[in-house]
């Protein structure tokens, strides 16, 4: 298959959403009060899940990963960031540590790690697992557990560990998160349990408000709370010279619904790796080892050092996005079509953003909250346009399509207040 641009805008073959389960259960509007106001339960089962197990498992993932992995506990769990020589996301995903020898990764990692154990001399095993992945978040998302599993064990949990818990006569992991940006953890466990376990945490959250959420609203919370995420925010660096042999095998393991390769909106690049992003323009500097060699290394640390562009929340114009709805019930050509709350495709929707007659940053993740009654975008902007409250404009429109200018003013990533490692006894 070829990746050029231009075969990059073609369409989907299906909308990318039908990975989450019923486009809505009540209303998608409902819904995105949930993880604010009450609670969600939203199934991501659809991630892969690669179990590493032999006692080279850290010298692997420290090749070719920016973590640091020097205090990396039994029960903890980390986001792992995989770059390539030029510094760029490849994939990343939560690495968990069962045993010294015993390591679950969670996502698309999986494969890239297992393409270099392929062609690497470690003394590691892979096989594949077949987890069902339940997100239960929000304010009450506590009181729901509590009540399914009374031991209180997992109330000690800190934030990206792992606990057991016992559901519905069957003890799983909770792995303690938050990609709303609230109180949440990941119920994970093997896949013939996973309609007893689901069925169980909606009945004990009917008093607490549980909404089960739609795959329309699933990426809300990612933009709320920032979370960049793969064909969504950037594209894998994967379409290089040399990497021919991986893109293939890894193409074969996804899913129609899954495919890394499809662009639109107003930012027209030169080169696909323009669509990349390095882990410091995506917010994840933290995880950023110094410590320790592995693959794009030396681009990756002078980035840390010396960065050019910083992930900001981008807030736009009401009255802008009014009007491109709006050109759809007057004659002429209208603008192009803006989905509520957001693309269902699957697409990078990149769109170019502007500021004293010159590029600044792309925008991705478009779309609107209901919460907070506006539309959100995500994006990396050049350092001297990121302070919050700085004007900017995003052109919007598909190439051929007319553009329309819309202001837009730079904010905090994440948008939302943070309350994900709050305490969860005081939450009860």
């Amino acid at each position: 298959m070829t990746f050029d641009l231009q075969s990059m805008r073609s369409q989907p073959r299906e909308y990318w959403i039908t990975r989450f389960g019923r486009p809505e259960y009540t209303s998608w509007l409902d819904e995105n009060l949930s993880w604010k106001e009450t609670a969600y339960i939203g199934d991501w089962s659809f991630l892969w899940q690669h179990r590493f197990r032999g006692p080279e498992v850290i010298r692997l993932m420290s090749d070719f990963s920016v973590n640091d992995y020097s205090r990396f506990a039994v029960g903890q769990s980390k986001h792992v960031v995989h770059t390539n020589e030029a510094g760029k996301v490849i994939h990343e995903g939560i690495l968990t540590k069962f045993a010294d020898d015993d390591f679950v990764l969670h996502g698309r990692g999986g494969f890239w790690m297992a393409h270099q154990l392929e062609h690497g001399d470690y003394d590691v095993s892979v096989e594949r697992e077949d987890w069902f992945i339940y997100q239960v978040s929000g304010p009450n998302a506590i009181k729901i557990l509590a009540k399914l599993d009374p031991s209180e064990g997992y109330l000690d949990s800190k934030y990206m560990w792992v606990s057991p818990i016992t559901i519905a006569g069957h003890t799983i992991w909770a792995l303690r998160q938050g990609m709303s940006g609230e109180i949440g953890f990941e119920l994970q466990g093997p896949r013939n349990i996973a309609e007893e376990v689901y069925a169980a945490v909606l009945d004990a959250g009917t008093e607490f408000g549980i909404r089960r959420m739609g795959s329309r609203i699933a990426y809300i919370n990612h933009l709320e709370a920032c979370v960049p995420t793969i064909t969504t925010d950037y594209l894998p660096a994967i379409f290089e010279p040399g990497q021919e042999e991986y893109l293939r095998s890894f193409l074969a393991s996804m899913p129609g619904n899954s495919q890394p390769a499809h662009i639109a909106g107003s930012f027209q690049a030169e080169s696909v790796s323009d669509y990349y992003r390095s882990p410091v323009e995506l917010g994840w500097g933290k995880v950023i080892s110094s410590t320790h060699d592995f693959l794009g290394r030396e681009a990756v640390l002078a980035e840390k050092a010396d960065p050019r562009r910083v992930i900001r929340t981008l807030v736009w114009n009401a009255d802008d996005v009014i009007d491109v709805i709006g050109s759809l019930f007057r004659s002429g050509d209208n603008y192009t079509y803006m989905e509520m709350p957001r693309d269902p495709w699957g697409y990078m929707w990149a769109d170019r953003v502007e500021a004293d007659g010159r590029l600044v940053g792309v925008t991705t993740s478009r779309g609107y909250s209901y919460y907070f009654r506006q539309m959100l975008s995500l994006c990396p902007i050049d350092i001297q346009y990121a302070e919050p409250g700085t004007e900017v404009t995003v052109v919007w429109g598909n190439p051929g399509d007319p553009e329309k200018r819309i202001r837009a003013t730079v904010a905090p990533a994440p948008y939302k207040t943070d309350h994900r490692r709050l305490d969860l006894r005081a939450a009860l």
